[in-house]
């Protein structure tokens, strides 16, 4: 499905990344893993994706820094030439009220979440220009359409995202290049690892139940393949109807 590709996936040494990355090579697209924190867990999943016979490179990049983003998509299309996909899913959290949250807590959160998405989009805008294809997929999230108490920063990031994404989809349509943004619930990865099993959280769900990983990548796969190709601009949630 996506043989001969080149996927950029942001935050991909853990949780829905990894997932993402690990999918997006099992259709067959060669993978560039951008990670911050942990090189070990970078480097098992480069050896995963590796086994599936697709190429894959590991990246250490602060996605909050202009500078740093522009020297790492510089070395990426260096190594594989162009880029095909980009999946901006790198993101923190600093979860507290308003009233205790201070104002680092609030930027390192834009910074990352909103400002990296920002950051990878315009260091590969030309590349996407000058090939007049490819799919840029924001990974957002149920909180930047519902809102969510202790998490003002998080639900304002992932709300500009939304925004973000719709005014690339419309800037680049005309170049046939899709620009979505996907919104997860309650997915089951160590960010929310105090949640699970939470009954109450459990009942909010129509479901019934918390997502896995696999199912946002499912959806990262299908919007980055030809299959999407007059899909842009939608925010489509996977949260088991959480936000319906």
């Amino acid at each position: 499905m996506l043989k001969g590709k080149v996927s950029v996936v942001t935050g991909a040494s853990r949780g829905i990344g990894r997932a993402i990355a690990i999918k997006l090579a099992q259709s067959g697209s060669d993978v560039a893993i951008v990670y911050l924190g942990n090189k070990e867990k970078a480097e098992q999943v480069k050896e995963v994706i590796n086994s599936l016979g697709v190429n894959c490179n590991i990246y250490r990049c602060d996605v909050s820094s202009y500078l740093d983003s522009e020297e790492t998509i510089k070395q990426i299309l260096a190594d594989f030439g162009a880029i095909d996909i980009l999946v901006n899913n790198a993101g923190i959290t600093r979860d507290k009220l308003v009233l205790q949250m201070n104002e680092e807590d609030f930027d390192s959160v834009l910074d990352t979440n909103l400002k990296g998405a920002f950051n990878m989009i315009k260091h590969t805008y030309k590349n996407f220009m000058k090939k007049k294809s490819g799919k840029i997929i924001n990974i957002a999230s149920v909180a930047g359409i519902m809102g969510n108490p202790g998490q003002a920063n998080y639900s304002s990031a992932k709300a500009g995202m939304i925004g973000l994404t719709k005014t690339v989809a419309k800037e680049l349509a005309s170049r046939n290049i899709c620009c979505n943004a996907i919104a997860p619930g309650f997915i089951e990865t160590d960010m929310t690892e105090c949640f699970q099993g939470n009954d109450e959280i459990i009942n909010m769900i129509p479901m019934k139940r918390m997502g896995k990983p696999e199912e946002v990548a499912n959806l990262v796969a299908f919007l980055g393949s030809d299959n999407a190709n007059y899909i842009t601009g939608e925010v489509i949630r996977v949260d088991g109807g959480l936000a319906m």
